[in-house]
């Protein structure tokens, strides 16, 4: 699974910290989900979606495409 996660993170000009801060997780887990190291509970991907405005769908891709 891949994402689009400091891409529109980036664009909405949020530091690691930043997100990590509003989603009460740390950083680090900010930056193992970004580099695809780490899937984020459902919670935690839904949550991501909302504070970056897009959906979970729009937000994490299988590899396979779909």
């Amino acid at each position: 699974m891949t994402n689009r996660i400091k891409e529109l993170r980036k664009a909405k000009g949020y530091r690691q910290e930043d997100l990590a801060a509003a989603l009460g997780v740390s950083r680090q887990t900010i930056i193992a989900v970004e580099n695809n190291k780490y899937n984020p509970t459902l919670e935690l991907a839904m949550k991501l979606a909302r504070h970056l405005q897009t959906t979970v769908e729009e937000l994490f891709q299988l590899e396979d495409g779909t």
